[in-house]
């Protein structure tokens, strides 16, 4: 007796999780149809529910609420980490050696092209200077002198030629001289900002020291690598997305300005700069930028998220066609925030279930709460608000 009261809790067990699995779960009548147990069990095919729900229609269709099926291009978007580098960047060198007389700018300071870095000691120059010049107006002089004698014929044509080239040798020792001069005075080879520099006067350099670093970052350029597979897509001037890693927040504009030509093998990478403006000051040399690229891809049907649901076959929509909801499959091809494009057979327009999911099987009657007036509707409801307005 024991034994057989177990048994009957089993099957009233199995009898009502049975029950509900065909009641609860949308694909129960598909799977029990494809076993051929609707008749056993008593359950009508979904084709006669339907039309049995259409003949009834009223009160026991189901509310649901829709949006439209959109079309938009698949985005095929890429990100990658670059470094950024100022526009241009110098590091400032003297060209001589000697002891620092004077310091024309200070750390972080902005400064034009040509304006004094450093001054370095000329005192031996000006004196070399000075002697190169004594020495042009002697062998000026003495050619003028040779000049008026040739024309007596008291010298010859000889001599004459000598005090030419000693006034052409004494005239490039003043040209050497005011280089050798101007040498001791060290200028910026660009404009921009100097960054930190650790000079002071008295202090004595050598030839190649560096003494500051010059940047342009008006602009800053951005290093990075794309896949190999965008590289027909690639062009100068392309758009793109910059965020720079220490300003979440922050997006900014650029575009490419240069393209490499070699795939590196080993990342199947091609290296690629992009350039962004800098007129706020915000951006540094050396600074992580995210940078992010958009390639425009084929067209599919784009749905609201709410709306994908999942079975074991994989994923589907419910749509409302002819007042009866249909289950079409479909394949993610990309997911947003706000939308998820897919690949099935859907048309732009058509009205996809987004809240009211639960109950719905293939067929089945619905009721659209949030459908969008027609076009009569809305044309009746423009001539009646008109006729309102001359009344």
């Amino acid at each position: 007796m024991h034994i057989l009261k177990q048994l009957f809790f089993a099957l009233a067990l199995i009898a009502v999780t049975f029950a509900g699995w065909v009641y609860y779960v949308p694909s129960a009548t598909a799977v029990l149809e494809r076993a051929g147990l609707l008749d056993l069990v008593g359950i009508e095919p979904p084709e006669a529910q339907a039309a049995e729900g259409r003949s009834t229609r009223g009160g026991g269709d189901a509310k649901v609420l829709v949006a439209p099926v959109e079309y938009r291009a698949l985005a095929d978007q890429i990100t990658a980490i670059g470094d950024g580098q100022a526009l241009r960047m110098v590091t400032v060198r003297g060209e001589t050696s000697g002891r620092i007389d004077e310091i024309g700018v200070e750390s972080g300071q902005r400064v034009e092209v040509g304006s004094i870095v450093a001054k370095l000691d000329d005192r031996a120059e000006r004196i070399a200077a000075d002697r190169a010049q004594i020495m042009y107006d002697d062998a000026r002089a003495d050619l003028d002198r040779l000049t008026r004698l040739a024309d007596t014929g008291a010298i010859t044509s000889v001599s004459l030629q000598d005090a030419e080239l000693a006034l052409r040798t004494a005239e490039l020792e003043v040209v050497q001289a005011e280089y050798d001069l101007e040498q001791r005075i060290i200028r910026a080879p660009i404009s921009g900002w100097v960054g930190l520099i650790d000079l002071e006067i008295g202090q004595r350099i050598a030839a190649q020291d560096p003494l500051a670093v010059i940047t342009d970052r008006s602009k800053i350029q951005i290093e990075f690598r794309v896949p190999e597979r965008v590289i027909g897509q690639l062009s100068i001037g392309q758009p793109i997305e910059v965020t720079p890693l220490a300003m979440r927040g922050m997006t900014l504009l650029g575009e490419v300005s240069a393209i490499d030509t070699v795939v590196d093998r080993a990342s199947r990478t091609l290296r690629v700069q992009g350039r962004l403006d800098n007129d706020q000051d915000l951006l540094r040399s050396g600074m992580a930028f995210s940078v992010a690229m958009a390639f425009p891809g084929e067209t599919l049907p784009a749905i609201d998220p709410l709306s994908l649901q999942w079975s074991r076959e994989g994923s589907f929509v419910w749509v409302v066609r002819d007042g009866v909801v249909q289950r079409v499959p479909v394949t993610i091809r990309q997911r947003n925030t706000d939308i998820v494009l897919v690949d099935g057979q859907l048309e732009e327009g058509e009205q996809v279930v987004t809240e009211g999911l639960q109950t719905l099987r293939p067929g089945a009657p619905v009721s659209v709460e949030n459908a969008p007036a027609s076009a009569e509707q809305t044309e009746h409801r423009s001539v009646a608000e008109s006729g309102l307005r001359k009344l």
